[in-house]
């Protein structure tokens, strides 16, 4: 059976799950409970019950994180790696998510192609997905076959088969990706596009998917050095949540990775800054689309700045839902747009805080960016009402419960805190943190960041508006 790696980057799912090449605007769902605006306890962890978990290293670096719940009989293994596209050479981009397929071809005790198949034989399923800081990779078993999922990252982490077969193999895979998923989707380079504009020397200029080019130019012992860089316990998080009993569960952990080798060299972490964005950046981008997108790209704190929490509730405000400001006003009241998406590029160095317009038929690129402007002019004035922010501040709590509501949620987020920020505990606390923003909150962070200076912004326009170039003997 062929192999689908189904990492998609979350603008890119936003985009394409939601944008019709039509000029029909899509019906209305019922409202979600989140948008209620009815008065409740304010928006506190100490309002959910706690996450309880154990966390622990082993001698050769590996942390380890673990969470019981045993209300369904199902386990979720994870394995978190700290390398993203970020941490590349120029030349050579894409290597991260290269592995991500790379890391199925199995191992030395694994057949070539059997990953997939013993993983799904035995009840469960997996994926895994590559960001710009960090590769995911899980199992979600039945509990029984808990000491399966444990056997199978071991083997990747410990001697996954990285030979000349393998890595053709994947590169014509990767190569297929790029194609269904950027260059043959409306829209589809948007990302690398806003990447590349937005930044200058930080290695978020280039998107995971990387360059083809890269990839081909790469020789078989250059993806060998970046598994036996990356791919050590000291770089890696395993996080089990569900039906286990911890001690039992300690044992099997020492079992499969207790002799795995601490590895030799310390994986590279780039100690880049990329200098302070003074002045508008504008293209055109040519692309086949029937309908004009908008895109803009404004520079922002890293995940963890209380101004990141503040950022995430204005997304919020401006474009998460039906019942939001731009879906309201550009798209149910001026009918200017057909989709619009705010969403903040969560980032371990600073990101970016992205705004998706796709006008409707016969509205200009020009006429939709003014309307996007002016929903951000608002916020910069005015400050939101008590009702708007509790429906805001609802649908943030609703978020984050939801996203923890599975065993597979869990063992994500309490990698992601602890690898991202250093506390796995901030799955029971951060909640408190979006509890400290406050309105004045809102309207500073928006005159902070939401300045027409530290901004990108991108038209995509059909081909057939590109203007011809005039030939030698015109």
């Amino acid at each position: 059976m062929k192999r689908t790696v189904l990492y998609v980057a979350l603008s890119q799912c936003l985009l394409w799950s939601a944008v019709a090449q039509t000029p029909k605007k899509p019906a209305a769902p019922k409202p979600a409970p989140a948008a209620s605006t009815a008065p409740k306890k304010p928006m506190t962890d100490q309002n959910a019950p706690r996450i309880k978990f154990t966390e622990y290293d082993l001698p050769n670096g590996l942390h380890v994180i673990l969470h019981q719940d045993n209300t369904t009989p199902l386990v979720a293994v994870t394995m978190m790696y700290h390398v993203g596209s970020k941490n590349e050479q120029p030349g050579r981009s894409g290597f991260a998510h290269f592995f991500e397929h790379l890391m199925f071809e199995g191992s030395e005790n694994i057949k070539r192609g059997e990953y997939m198949k013993i993983i799904k034989g035995a009840g469960g399923q997996l994926n895994a997905n590559t960001s710009n800081d960090r590769t995911f990779y899980y199992e979600i078993l039945p509990s029984n076959k808990l000491e399966l999922g444990l056997y199978m990252e071991s083997e990747r982490l410990l001697h996954a088969k990285v030979d000349e077969k393998g890595v053709e193999t994947q590169r014509e895979v990767v190569k297929e990706e790029r194609r269904q998923r950027y260059e043959n989707q409306p829209y589809g380079t948007f990302f690398p596009q806003v990447l590349s504009h937005a930044y200058k020397v930080h290695p978020y200029k280039w998107a995971p998917i990387g360059s083809m080019e890269d990839l081909n130019a790469a020789k078989i012992d250059e993806f060998r050095s970046f598994y036996k860089e990356f791919y050590i316990p000291g770089n890696a998080i395993l996080s089990i949540a569900g039906d286990i009993n911890p001690e039992e569960t300690k044992k099997l952990v020492e079992k499969y990775f207790g002799e795995i080798p601490k590895g030799t060299k310390t994986p590279y972490r780039p100690n880049v800054k990329e200098p302070e964005q003074k002045a508008e950046v504008r293209d055109i981008i040519y692309d086949n689309v029937s309908l004009p997108g908008v895109f803009q790209a404004y520079h922002m704190p890293p995940q963890g700045d209380p101004d990141y929490y503040a950022l995430d509730v204005l997304q919020t405000l401006l474009a998460a839902g039906e019942s939001s400001r731009m879906n309201k006003e550009l798209v149910d009241k001026q009918q200017k747009a057909v989709q619009t998406g705010v969403f903040p590029l969560s980032t371990e160095d600073p990101g970016l805080f992205i705004a998706i317009g796709i006008a409707n038929m016969g509205v200009k690129a020009e006429d939709l960016e003014a309307g996007m402007n002016a929903e951000i002019e608002k916020v910069k004035k005015e400050l939101v009402s008590d009702a708007e922010f509790q429906k805001v501040k609802n649908q943030i709590e609703t978020n984050f419960v939801n996203q923890n509501a599975g065993v597979a949620g869990i063992a994500e987020s309490l990698a992601n805190y602890k690898m991202y920020l250093g506390d796995a505990n901030l799955i029971n606390t951060e909640l408190e943190r979006y509890n400290k923003v406050t309105k004045e909150d809102l309207r500073r962070v928006a005159n902070k960041y939401l300045t027409k200076e530290n901004r990108v912004v991108l038209y995509y326009l059909p081909k057939a508006m590109e203007p011809k170039k005039e030939g030698k003997g015109d």
